[in-house]
């Protein structure tokens, strides 16, 4: 079921071409039950990201949910605040991501927020497509 969830995420993560230039274009699909509960994808530059999208879009609690998220969540605070503490804080207690985000501002620490925030993440699922899909943001980071 991961793959099905995660490459729904990478579907929707379309959407946010070309407004999110810069920005990569980021998918997330909340699951609860095996089933979709909330999408997002990243705004325009300095709107939320895409996991904050599908946070607000979802009304329920954060018990049993999972995010699935093309791109590891950002651990910096820039123009919004740091996504991967964003999940955490909502009580989110699983995150599967598609590939690790190359920018040296994150390259890890958002999956090691979670991690130390009790967060089991689990990495690289569906990340050929993704990595492909992500390819003109990889190579400008």
């Amino acid at each position: 079921m991961d793959e099905t969830f995660m490459l729904r995420a990478l579907e929707i993560s379309k959407q946010a071409l070309p407004m999110c230039i810069p920005n990569p274009p980021v998918g997330c699909v909340l699951v609860k039950n095996d089933k979709i509960v909330a999408e997002g994808y990243t705004q325009a530059v300095g709107g939320n990201h895409a996991e904050v999208e599908a946070l607000n879009a979802y009304e329920g609690s954060a018990e049993g949910v999972t995010a699935y998220v093309t791109l590891e969540p950002c651990s910096f605070v820039g123009r919004t605040p740091a996504c991967a503490r964003t999940l955490a804080q909502f009580g989110i207690k699983k995150v599967v991501v598609g590939m690790f985000d190359p920018d040296p501002r994150n390259n890890g620490r958002g999956i090691e927020i979670l991690k130390q925030a009790g967060v089991d993440v689990v990495i690289g699922v569906c990340s050929e497509q993704v990595t492909a899909h992500l390819g003109p943001y990889l190579n400008q980071s």
